[in-house]
């Protein structure tokens, strides 16, 4: 295991904001595609998020729903992909120590809430995964498919379950973990935030 210094590796640092960025659209993809109709006209044009900021164009004609819970399954599995290699990074290169100002408290709750991070992360686009994979549909990566569906309904409600209630979990973790790394800068003022910077 190589030793790293006081700071995260350029590597972790990069991975680390890049899944935050991801996890959070995904968070803010899955409300807006829940509440799309599903006799919502097929298109084969769509204005990102009805923002008139980006305009995704596909080869054949779907329907609304069907087009964010496509780009939904393919982020997800984005994800997963990036997620594998911040835990392989992570076992291969020895994080830097907690700050010696740390209380034995905080270093419990600091350790147990990167722990419960990772499991949760891993979780939720498995699940995703499971119950794309039980559904009736096939699972594609941005139009190119990877597993055809099982179509097995009751798998496939358990997963979506399951999904659901890690999402939940999983977003209250990452509100702790925001609100510690707060409190380390304003409060605290240590260096907590500054170690996972590219500076």
């Amino acid at each position: 295991m190589i030793q790293t210094s006081s700071s995260y590796t350029k590597t972790a640092v990069v991975l680390h904001w890049l899944i935050a960025i991801f996890l959070v659209g995904m968070f803010v993809l899955g409300w807006f595609m829940t509440d799309i109709p599903k006799e919502a006209p097929k298109q084969t044009a769509f204005d990102l998020f009805d923002l008139g900021v980006y305009t995704w164009q596909v080869a054949q004609e779907i329907s609304p729903r069907a087009f964010y819970f496509n780009l939904h399954k393919s982020l997800g599995i984005t994800i997963l992909a990036l997620i594998a290699i911040r835990i392989l990074w992570r076992i291969t290169h020895k994080p830097p120590a907690l700050l010696t100002s740390y209380s034995a408290l905080e270093r419990k709750v600091a350790t147990g809430t990167h722990h419960l991070l990772y499991l949760f992360m891993v979780v939720i686009p498995l699940t995703g995964l499971l119950m794309s994979i039980y559904g009736k549909y096939s699972v594609n990566w941005f139009g190119i498919e990877l597993i055809k569906g099982a179509d097995n309904k009751g798998l496939r409600d358990f997963f979506e379950g399951s999904h659901e209630f890690v999402g939940i979990v999983l977003l209250v973790l990452v509100a702790l973990h925001v609100v510690g790394a707060l409190k380390h800068k304003v409060i605290d003022k240590d260096d907590t935030l500054k170690r996972m910077t590219l500076k």
